[in-house]
């Protein structure tokens, strides 16, 4: 008898992962809170992208580089060991895959294109963990951009070997010694430098935050994912269809771009945020970088520091669709704690034979969790993206185990 999941009540609701209404929101959430000279290089940026999506030569240009670069299509690999130990059929859509290690690449050759194609000569990024910084180094190397990447203090500390590749490949990493010195103010920093550099730059926007159109552009750019994991579901797998969509959200860009995949599907989408970082899970109505949103905040309205093991996670907030899709209950949104992602990493490393980044292995600990506490029943199919390869937290895995 064919396993049905009792979460599929949660039908697909009308009308959501398309492009954002008036003001460009997602509901309550989105918009353009900038100063006005950003408010006007965000309508060049908006206007330039729909331009570009809509021109077959653009989305030719990019489908070969992502082909040809980058490394697509990543497989649909299965867990099948850990499935077996799980009791679920648990199918990972391999992102640590593509050239740079993670995700981000889909999302910055899409804009390092477009960055040229607007006549911009250079580059501006935020980093974290530093996967977002190598790929937009990478990409700027390739068109023959120059590429200035803020990150903060603390995690060019615990990030080196991100860093080192950055410089490595011609970019000028600047350190952020403010506030608790990772992503939330290294993203600052990049919006405050953007506004004195809009004519001659482009500010490449890791993850679906920030002003519109960056949420929406994002996401768009990393539905490769969920459109790739949709045809290799239906080869794939008996149903065709996936029970539960599982992914890591700092962000949440790569958990966007697959669950675009499924939007029209009954399949669940499950977002794993890390335990110190819960923006979706615990924030409140806020506006940070540019957008109205989810973010952690004290009694007086002060954004709360984030913490995680993760540095990509380590983000206080979420992007406006994420927390969309959390009030239309399209999403569920979880947390995980740096102590079951580094068992999970573990796990996953000793059942599989791979390493995943510290992000994606969140996403596997609620997995391994849900599995054993009945949140997973026995017999269901999970898809999870595995964002990130692992070779950056090697350094803090040795440490700790």
């Amino acid at each position: 008898m064919r396993y049905v999941s009792p979460w599929r009540e949660a039908a697909p609701v009308a009308g959501t992962m398309g492009e954002p209404g008036a003001r460009g929101r997602f509901g309550d959430y989105g918009g353009r809170y900038a100063p006005e000279s950003l408010v006007e290089a965000c309508r060049e940026v908006e206007e330039a992208f729909r331009e570009a999506w809509a021109d077959p030569g653009f989305r030719g240009d990019l489908a070969e580089l992502l082909a040809v670069h980058a490394g697509r299509p990543t497989p649909l690999t299965p867990a099948r060991r850990l499935s077996r130990e799980l009791g679920v059929r648990l199918w990972l859509k391999r992102e640590d895959l593509t050239h740079t290690g993670s995700h981000k690449i889909n999302n910055v050759l899409g804009q390092a294109l477009l960055a040229a194609r607007m006549g911009r000569r250079r580059l501006i990024a935020e980093t974290g963990a530093g996967q977002h910084g190598v790929a937009t180094a990478t990409a700027a190397a390739l068109l023959g951009l120059e590429a200035t990447v803020f990150m903060g203090e603390r995690d060019i500390e615990r990030q080196d070997l991100n860093v080192f590749r950055m410089r490595l490949l011609g970019a000028e990493v600047v350190p952020v010694t403010t506030g608790s010195r990772t992503l939330k103010d290294a993203t600052s920093e990049a919006m405050r430098h953007w506004v004195g550099a809009t004519g001659d730059s482009h500010y490449c926007v890791g993850s679906v935050i920030g002003p519109d159109p960056y949420p929406w552009m994002v996401r768009e750019l990393q539905r490769v994912i969920g459109d790739e994991a949709r045809a290799q579901c239906a080869a794939e797998l008996r149903t065709g269809l996936p029970d539960h969509v599982v992914a890591c959200v700092g962000g949440g860009s790569n958990a966007a771009g697959t669950f675009a995949g499924f939007a029209d599907t009954p399949a669940r989408f499950v977002g794993v945020e890390a335990e110190g970082g819960a923006g979706a899970s615990r924030g409140r109505l806020g506006v940070l970088h540019g957008c109205r949103s989810l973010f952690l905040q004290d009694g007086d309205g002060q954004i709360v520091e984030a913490h995680s093991i993760a540095a990509g996670l380590d983000y206080p907030g979420v992007g406006p669709e994420h927390a969309h899709l959390r009030d239309l209950g399209r999403a569920r949104y979880v947390t995980v704690t740096d102590e079951e992602a580094v068992g999970a990493a573990l796990r996953l490393a000793r059942t599989e034979g791979i390493v995943p980044a510290l992000e994606s292995a969140h996403a596997l600990a609620w997995v391994i969790r849900a599995a054993g506490d009945g949140g997973l029943p026995a017999g269901s199919t999970v898809l999870m993206t595995l964002s990130g390869r692992g070779d950056k937290d090697i350094s803090t895995l040795k440490e700790l185990l």
